[in-house]
């Protein structure tokens, strides 16, 4: 019997990228990006979160709002194409983390600093190593369990190991990064040290950008040294 379900967004996150070129591919990369989790005015209640505070992770069950197929397209494909593997080959959408599903959703471990209060927008979480554009809407937070959530002897099949791509090293010009704020300076040296490029492009000659805190941040890739090229107002 097939079942429909309503799902509310409770609440959205605010990170520094305002989209999706630069996210890291998985939430927990880079520790020193910082997030917050507002939650919409039907849930801004205290009460919601007695509790949280003696966790230090939670997950967020959000959706892929920027992933929705264009109209007329199939809803879902059963084989995907991984950047992981350079895009050449297919596999199972449900072997896979592709935004494109039947359900768009997802599920990100972070770090839980903090709680805080505000006037204007009720409780505030403070989080962590998120790997979410800034408004994605969240349907769920759970706290991480270490005991439950935690399984040493899992298999990663595909992706059992780090991507091939080492990190890479940041050549940042002294007078670019001063244009960036003090307190995003070690986030986005982190966000640029995984490569932000897609996993098939190699070209050396091409200059990428992506919106980080407001700033537009160019910079070119080759062999292992990514350079900033310029750092201007978003």
């Amino acid at each position: 019997m097939s079942q429909d379900f309503h799902m509310r967004t409770i609440a959205r996150v605010r990170s520094d990228f305002s989209s999706k070129f630069g996210v890291p591919r998985q939430s927990g990369l880079v520790d020193a990006l910082e997030a917050a989790v507002v939650f919409e005015p039907e849930y801004r209640n205290a009460a919601a979160l007695r509790g949280l505070e003696g966790f230090s992770h939670v997950w967020l069950v959000w959706v892929f709002d920027q992933a929705v197929r264009e109209s007329g397209e199939k809803s879902w494909s059963p084989t995907v194409r991984p950047p992981r593997l350079g895009g050449n080959a297919r596999l199972g959408v449900f072997a896979t983390r592709s935004p494109f599903r039947p359900n768009p959703i997802a599920l990100s471990a972070v770090a839980l600093t903090g709680i805080e209060e505000t006037a204007d927008l009720g409780p505030v979480l403070r989080i962590r190593g998120a790997d979410l554009m800034d408004g994605t809407p969240i349907l769920d937070i759970k706290p991480y369990i270490p005991y439950a959530d935690c399984v040493p002897e899992a298999l990663g099949g595909f992706a059992a190991e780090p991507p091939d791509r080492e990190a890479l090293t940041v050549e940042f010009p002294p007078e670019l990064l001063e244009r960036v704020p003090p307190e995003r300076r070690e986030a986005l040296r982190g966000v640029l040290a995984l490569d932000p490029r897609p996993r098939y492009q190699e070209d050396p000659r091409r200059v990428y950008g992506f919106c980080f805190a407001g700033l537009e941040v160019k910079f070119s890739v080759e062999g292992t040294v990514l350079r900033v090229r310029d750092v201007e107002e978003g």
